[in-house]
């Protein structure tokens, strides 16, 4: 029939009434086709564009038709009539489990498809009728006055007024507030959570204390003796100090984070208490009335915020960002502290520096003639991704145990330094100041990144030459004569896709840091070198003094190891896995790019043109600013999001950075010899 044509364009609002109302009566009056046109007509094409939303149309008419006026009034309350809506007021847009990947997936499931409720729900209504995600945006640019007005004119009751003590809006509210208090109460108490918060396991809990007062209220309201709550009554002042008591006890277990370390469980845990706190607070301003306008007002607010709940109630963005920013923040905190020492200030710091990356291309030489022997080898795909994992990573775990230094394997760690410097230079300094500051620190990381890239290029090269040679002279093999062109054409940025490949190791070398703050995080929560240096069979067999050595060495090593260990895994085994998916994976590091080049030009026997030598130098160049680039940019973009700090800062920042490169070029490449801190 006509009436199902939801397509259909109105030219003014007067249309849509003439459609649906016929002898003072709504066809189809248990539908929502009606309420669904009148919203529809309402709804601009994109909310986020419109500065506000006028009622005065469907107002005038009303005004002006009394009797469209009463047949909208009748249906609306016939509509709406014993809708139930406390379990949309305590679960839409709150996390029903502590799980965070079955979160997500029921979210995006949702979207898909979406869940319907029962029809003599409230959420249904909304569902049907105001089913955009956004529609609580354009909702909340009308007017109050206008909407008071449409209260007024409909004379639609306000949530205060009902008849039966289980029945009515302020009924629901009670039963929703009921069910946050007992949720928050049992959560509160587990032993996940106390853990966080033992300063306060032998004081009484004030969820306890604030769920014996919401239900002192609560009776009150339900036997009639009170028809809402004065903000100067008794219960009701308590309840705010117990709730304010309650958001502390939240905020203290988020502090300890950096004390206990946090589980992506646990943060949810507090998170979901968080999340009811807020809901809870909003209904309990609800509760309060203090004139006759506050009746209609505080209902406006209540429909409002149902719908923005119901809208919201399966976005996945907020979710992600909510349940990883504490979680990220102390993996960053972990990666600030390790990145401290990767950034050099003084002359004697530099050749340090340049030292350390001696030493890792030191170790790299022997890692590129490991890989090119075990190329050799007569195995599957899988066999080969499984010994070049291995190479690369005992080869990273080596570097790190001597103290080396991979130039690529900094971006990650000083990207979290740089943000801490950022964030205290916004608390403490004015904003010309911090800028400044900042690019001081950059050209000293600049710098730290460029002495680090030479003495891993130069040594890997001339190890990895020399290690060839040997091999030859003793051997009377040269072990790259049928694989030199391959290795001279991966370099190449322009006969091969080593800065697409470059890109990738960057990614990996992002996610090398983020598990070892991650590592460091989780192990601080869980206790496990407490438990090391206190486990009785160690103790017993190593000694006390013995066993706590052991617990330090790892509580500082481990997640290092843990990290190159990894990092080692997704270099090794990223082309084999491309060839099962079909697509041209592998790696690209600069440093293996200068061994590489090595060992094509002697698997040459140097007989290489010009261009070729060319390409090879652009090439180390590209595949260095492809490492550093990804790498520091996801681990700053990471960092930013983990203190709330708005990405347009980059921009003030870039600028700084260039006007100190104008003026001071180069302190990007050699540092100061007087104490200046540059």
């Amino acid at each position: 029939m006509s009436l199902l044509k939801k397509n259909f364009t109105y030219k003014n609002i007067s249309e849509i009434f003439a459609k649906y109302i016929v002898e003072d009566q709504v066809m189809l009056q248990d539908s929502l086709y009606f309420l669904y046109d009148l919203v529809r007509y309402i709804r601009p094409k994109n909310p986020k564009r419109v500065a506000n939303i006028t009622l005065r149309e469907l107002l005038d008419h009303l005004i002006e038709f009394d009797k469209d006026r009463k047949t909208l009034s009748d249906y609306l309350k016939n509509i709406l009539s014993g809708r139930k809506f406390h379990l949309m007021a305590s679960d839409a847009g709150i996390l029903q489990d502590s799980d965070f990947i079955y979160e997500i997936r029921k979210r995006i499931s949702a979207k898909v498809l979406p869940y319907q409720p029962q029809k003599e729900t409230l959420e249904y209504v909304l569902n049907q009728v105001f089913y955009k995600e956004n529609d609580f945006i354009w909702i909340n640019k009308i007017p109050l006055t206008e909407l008071v007005e449409l209260l007024e004119i409909l004379q639609i009751k306000d949530i205060y007024q009902f008849e039966k003590a289980d029945e009515g809006a302020m009924s629901e509210m009670l039963y929703a507030m009921g069910l946050l208090t007992q949720r928050m109460s049992g959560r509160s108490m587990e032993t996940s959570i106390l853990n966080m918060i033992p300063k306060y396991n032998h004081l009484a809990s004030p969820f306890l204390g604030f769920e014996s007062e919401f239900l002192e209220i609560e009776s009150r309201l339900r036997k009639g003796e009170i028809q809402f709550v004065d903000a100067n009554d008794l219960n009701y002042k308590q309840l705010v100090i117990l709730h304010n008591q309650c958001v502390e006890l939240v905020k203290h277990a988020y502090k300890n984070s950096s004390v206990f370390g946090i589980t992506l469980k646990v943060n949810q845990s507090l998170l979901r208490i968080r999340q009811q706190l807020d809901r809870i607070k909003f209904l309990m301003d609800l509760l309060v009335v203090d004139t006759k306008q506050d009746q209609l007002t505080n209902t406006i607010k209540l429909s409002l915020r149902l719908i923005e709940y119901n809208c919201y109630k399966n976005n996945v963005s907020k979710l992600i960002a909510e349940s990883t920013q504490v979680v990220s923040y102390e993996i960053t905190q972990y990666t600030a502290k390790t990145g401290e020492h990767y950034i050099t200030e003084t002359v004697k710091e530099y050749f340090g520096m340049f030292k350390a990356s001696l030493g890792a291309g030191l170790i790299v030489g022997f890692l590129c003639i490991f890989k090119v022997l075990l190329s050799k080898a007569d195995t599957s795909d899988f066999g080969f991704a499984f010994l070049y994992s291995m190479n690369y990573a005992f080869g990273f775990i080596v570097i790190y145990l001597l103290g080396f230094a991979l130039a690529t394997k900094q971006p990650a760690m000083t990207a979290s330094t740089i943000i801490k410097a950022i964030e205290e230079g916004r608390k403490n300094q004015s904003s010309a100041e911090q800028h400044t500051a900042f690019a001081r620190l950059f050209a000293r990381l600049f710098r730290s990144q460029f002495i680090a890239f030479v003495g891993n290029v130069i040594m890997a090269f001339l190890v990895a030459l020399l290690l060839i040679w040997c091999i030859d002279s003793i051997t009377g093999i040269n072990i790259t004569d049928t694989k030199w062109h391959t290795l001279l054409k991966d370099a190449s940025p322009v006969h091969s896709w080593a800065i697409l490949h470059a890109g990738i190791a960057g990614v990996f070398l992002f996610l090398s840091g983020i598990i070892s703050g991650n590592v460091s995080n989780k192990n601080k929560h869980n206790q496990v070198y407490y438990r090391i240096q206190e486990n009785p069979f160690l103790k017993s067999t190593i000694g006390a003094y013995k066993s706590h050595r052991l617990a330090t060495w790892l509580e500082k090593k481990w997640p290092g190891i843990i990290s190159n260990f990894w990092f080692g895994v997704f270099m090794g085994s990223t082309h084999s896995i491309g060839i099962f998916l079909g697509l041209n994976l592998d790696i690209r590091h600069i440093t293996f790019v200068g061994g590489n080049i090595a060992l094509g030009a002697y698997g040459a026997d140097f007989q290489l043109p010009t261009e070729t030598w060319l390409w090879c130098l652009l090439g180390l160049f590209f595949v260095g600013f492809m490492n550093f680039i990804v790498s520091f940019g996801l681990s700053l973009g990471l960092a930013f999001r983990s203190r709330n700090i708005p990405l347009i800062e980059v921009f003030a920042l870039q600028k700084s950075v260039w006007q100190h490169f104008k003026k001071h070029p180069l302190h990007f490449f050699f540092p100061k010899r007087n104490k200046e801190n540059l």
